[in-house]
Protein backbone atom coordinates (compact mmCIF):
# COMPACT_ATOMS: atom_id res chain seq x y z
CA UNK A 1 0.00 0.00 0.00
CA UNK A 2 1.39 3.50 -0.85
CA UNK A 3 2.96 5.35 1.87
CA UNK A 4 0.37 8.44 1.08
CA UNK A 5 -2.90 6.17 0.93
CA UNK A 6 -1.59 4.53 4.10
CA UNK A 7 -1.47 7.73 5.67
CA UNK A 8 -4.80 8.85 4.56
CA UNK A 9 -6.34 5.74 5.99
CA UNK A 10 -4.65 5.96 9.26
CA UNK A 11 -6.13 9.26 9.38
CA UNK A 12 -9.71 8.77 8.81
CA UNK A 13 -9.23 5.48 11.43
CA UNK A 14 -8.41 8.43 14.00
CA UNK A 15 -11.22 10.65 12.86
CA UNK A 16 -14.09 7.76 12.86
CA UNK A 17 -13.04 6.73 16.47
CA UNK A 18 -13.32 10.28 17.36
CA UNK A 19 -16.53 10.42 17.09
CA UNK A 20 -17.23 7.49 18.22
CA UNK A 21 -15.46 8.04 21.55
CA UNK A 22 -15.49 11.59 22.33
CA UNK A 23 -14.78 11.07 26.04
CA UNK A 24 -11.48 8.94 25.59
CA UNK A 25 -9.07 9.17 28.38
CA UNK A 26 -6.34 7.43 30.41
CA UNK A 27 -7.60 3.62 31.69
CA UNK A 28 -5.17 4.27 34.38
CA UNK A 29 -6.85 6.31 37.14
CA UNK A 30 -4.45 8.11 39.11
CA UNK A 31 -4.55 12.32 40.57
CA UNK A 32 -0.65 12.81 40.10
CA UNK A 33 2.48 11.53 37.35
CA UNK A 34 3.56 9.79 40.65
CA UNK A 35 0.48 7.50 40.55
CA UNK A 36 0.14 6.97 37.14
CA UNK A 37 3.96 5.68 36.69
CA UNK A 38 3.08 3.43 39.18
CA UNK A 39 -0.24 2.28 37.93
CA UNK A 40 1.63 1.68 34.47
CA UNK A 41 4.32 -0.14 35.80
CA UNK A 42 1.77 -2.26 37.55
CA UNK A 43 -0.17 -2.73 34.49
CA UNK A 44 2.36 -5.40 32.88
CA UNK A 45 0.60 -8.41 32.16
CA UNK A 46 -2.45 -7.31 33.70
CA UNK A 47 -5.72 -5.12 32.95
CA UNK A 48 -6.66 -1.66 33.91
CA UNK A 49 -9.22 -2.90 35.26
CA UNK A 50 -7.64 -4.43 37.82
CA UNK A 51 -5.22 -2.20 38.09
CA UNK A 52 -7.34 0.92 39.28
CA UNK A 53 -9.12 -1.90 42.33
CA UNK A 54 -5.62 -2.29 43.78
CA UNK A 55 -4.67 1.26 43.49
CA UNK A 56 -8.11 2.34 45.07
CA UNK A 57 -6.35 1.50 48.38
CA UNK A 58 -2.72 1.30 47.35
CA UNK A 59 -2.68 4.90 46.48
CA UNK A 60 -4.11 5.66 50.21
CA UNK A 61 -1.46 3.85 51.50
CA UNK A 62 1.27 5.12 49.98
CA UNK A 63 1.48 8.56 49.15
CA UNK A 64 5.17 9.83 48.76
CA UNK A 65 7.95 8.06 46.87
CA UNK A 66 9.81 7.39 50.20
CA UNK A 67 6.69 5.64 51.26
CA UNK A 68 7.55 2.87 48.43
CA UNK A 69 10.74 2.51 49.43
CA UNK A 70 10.43 2.16 53.32
CA UNK A 71 7.49 -0.24 53.20
CA UNK A 72 9.37 -3.82 53.70
CA UNK A 73 9.61 -5.84 50.11
CA UNK A 74 6.97 -8.43 51.51
CA UNK A 75 4.01 -6.26 52.64
CA UNK A 76 4.23 -4.06 49.21
CA UNK A 77 4.41 -7.97 47.35
CA UNK A 78 0.78 -8.85 49.67
CA UNK A 79 -0.40 -5.24 48.54
CA UNK A 80 -0.29 -5.80 44.95
CA UNK A 81 -0.21 -9.82 44.71
CA UNK A 82 -3.72 -10.29 42.98
CA UNK A 83 -1.97 -7.93 39.77
CA UNK A 84 0.09 -10.82 39.65
CA UNK A 85 4.09 -10.98 38.63
CA UNK A 86 3.80 -9.07 42.51
CA UNK A 87 7.96 -10.43 42.95
CA UNK A 88 8.76 -8.56 39.69
CA UNK A 89 6.71 -5.57 40.00
CA UNK A 90 7.64 -5.00 44.03
CA UNK A 91 11.02 -4.73 42.75
CA UNK A 92 10.83 -2.02 39.88
CA UNK A 93 8.66 0.00 41.47
CA UNK A 94 11.43 -0.03 44.53
CA UNK A 95 14.18 0.73 41.59
CA UNK A 96 12.38 3.29 40.46
CA UNK A 97 11.76 5.12 43.23
CA UNK A 98 14.69 4.83 44.75
CA UNK A 99 16.30 6.41 41.30
CA UNK A 100 13.43 9.41 41.20
CA UNK A 101 15.58 9.63 44.91
CA UNK A 102 18.91 9.44 43.80
CA UNK A 103 18.74 11.65 40.71
CA UNK A 104 15.33 13.74 40.16
CA UNK A 105 14.67 14.77 44.06
CA UNK A 106 11.84 12.35 44.52
CA UNK A 107 9.93 13.98 41.15
CA UNK A 108 8.75 12.44 37.76
CA UNK A 109 10.82 14.28 35.16
CA UNK A 110 8.95 16.17 32.66
CA UNK A 111 11.15 14.32 29.83
CA UNK A 112 10.37 11.06 27.39
CA UNK A 113 14.03 10.08 27.75
CA UNK A 114 14.48 11.05 31.36
CA UNK A 115 11.49 9.00 31.71
CA UNK A 116 12.79 5.65 29.51
CA UNK A 117 16.27 5.76 31.89
CA UNK A 118 13.89 4.84 35.28
CA UNK A 119 14.52 1.31 35.74
CA UNK A 120 11.54 -0.88 35.19
CA UNK A 121 10.51 1.88 32.41
CA UNK A 122 10.40 1.38 28.85
CA UNK A 123 9.08 2.87 25.73
CA UNK A 124 5.44 2.09 26.32
CA UNK A 125 5.49 3.58 29.94
CA UNK A 126 7.38 6.36 29.15
CA UNK A 127 4.65 7.34 26.72
CA UNK A 128 1.94 6.96 28.86
CA UNK A 129 3.94 8.90 31.31
CA UNK A 130 4.66 11.54 29.28
CA UNK A 131 1.36 11.78 27.08
CA UNK A 132 -1.05 11.57 29.50
CA UNK A 133 0.69 13.13 33.12
CA UNK A 134 2.74 16.05 30.85
CA UNK A 135 0.92 16.04 27.52
CA UNK A 136 4.20 15.86 25.70
CA UNK A 137 3.08 14.09 22.07
CA UNK A 138 3.49 10.27 22.31
CA UNK A 139 2.28 7.01 21.25
CA UNK A 140 2.06 4.12 23.66
CA UNK A 141 2.12 1.14 21.93
CA UNK A 142 0.16 -1.90 23.58
CA UNK A 143 -0.83 -5.79 22.49
CA UNK A 144 -4.28 -3.95 21.15
CA UNK A 145 -2.41 -1.03 19.23
CA UNK A 146 0.15 -3.68 17.78
CA UNK A 147 -2.95 -6.06 16.80
CA UNK A 148 -5.35 -3.49 15.60
CA UNK A 149 -2.85 -1.45 13.88
CA UNK A 150 -1.68 -4.90 11.83
CA UNK A 151 -5.35 -5.86 10.88
CA UNK A 152 -6.33 -2.31 9.57
CA UNK A 153 -3.11 -2.53 7.27
CA UNK A 154 -1.25 0.55 8.55
CA UNK A 155 1.73 -1.41 9.70
CA UNK A 156 3.19 -5.16 8.73
CA UNK A 157 4.94 -5.73 11.94
CA UNK A 158 5.00 -6.96 15.48
CA UNK A 159 7.95 -4.54 16.58
CA UNK A 160 6.65 -1.66 19.05
CA UNK A 161 9.08 0.66 18.35
CA UNK A 162 8.73 0.43 14.43
CA UNK A 163 4.76 0.74 15.11
CA UNK A 164 5.15 3.90 17.14
CA UNK A 165 7.72 5.33 14.64
CA UNK A 166 5.45 4.49 11.51
CA UNK A 167 1.97 5.84 13.30
CA UNK A 168 4.03 8.81 14.45
CA UNK A 169 4.44 9.50 10.95
CA UNK A 170 1.08 9.00 9.70
CA UNK A 171 -0.68 10.70 11.93
CA UNK A 172 -0.82 14.41 12.95
CA UNK A 173 1.63 15.19 16.25
CA UNK A 174 -1.94 16.79 17.99
CA UNK A 175 -3.51 13.12 17.88
CA UNK A 176 -0.33 11.01 19.33
CA UNK A 177 -1.48 10.86 23.06
CA UNK A 178 -5.13 9.83 21.90
CA UNK A 179 -4.87 7.68 18.85
CA UNK A 180 -3.52 5.19 21.30
CA UNK A 181 -6.70 4.99 23.15
CA UNK A 182 -8.63 5.44 20.31
CA UNK A 183 -7.38 2.26 19.14
CA UNK A 184 -7.69 0.31 22.53
CA UNK A 185 -11.42 0.89 22.52
CA UNK A 186 -11.70 -0.62 19.13
CA UNK A 187 -9.95 -3.25 20.02
CA UNK A 188 -11.56 -4.00 23.23
CA UNK A 189 -15.22 -3.25 21.99
CA UNK A 190 -15.03 -4.05 18.43
CA UNK A 191 -12.17 -5.56 16.75
CA UNK A 192 -11.52 -8.56 19.71
CA UNK A 193 -8.97 -11.00 19.58
CA UNK A 194 -10.70 -14.07 20.24
CA UNK A 195 -14.36 -12.63 18.53
CA UNK A 196 -14.22 -9.91 16.75
CA UNK A 197 -17.34 -7.81 15.48
CA UNK A 198 -16.78 -7.11 11.85
CA UNK A 199 -19.51 -6.95 10.90
CA UNK A 200 -20.85 -4.05 13.71
CA UNK A 201 -17.47 -2.27 12.79
CA UNK A 202 -17.48 1.38 11.71
CA UNK A 203 -14.11 0.56 9.72
CA UNK A 204 -15.05 -2.32 7.50
CA UNK A 205 -15.20 -0.69 4.09
CA UNK A 206 -11.72 0.74 5.06
CA UNK A 207 -10.38 -2.62 6.32
CA UNK A 208 -8.44 -5.03 4.54
CA UNK A 209 -9.88 -7.84 6.86
CA UNK A 210 -12.87 -6.76 7.42
CA UNK A 211 -14.25 -10.13 7.19
CA UNK A 212 -11.21 -11.61 9.92
CA UNK A 213 -13.83 -12.88 12.09
CA UNK A 214 -14.76 -15.26 9.53
CA UNK A 215 -11.21 -16.75 9.16
CA UNK A 216 -10.93 -16.71 13.06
Amino acid sequence: MPAKVKKNIAVEVIERLKKKYPEVKCFLNHSNPFELLISTILSAQCTDVRVNKVTVDLFKKYKTVQDYIDVPAAELEKDIFSLGFYSAKTKSIKNCCQYLIDNHNGKVPENFDELTKIPGVGRKTASVVAGNAFGIPSIAVDTHVIRVSNILGLVNTKDPIAIETELKAMLPEKDWINSSHYLIMHGRNTCIARRPKCNECLLADICPNYDYAAKK
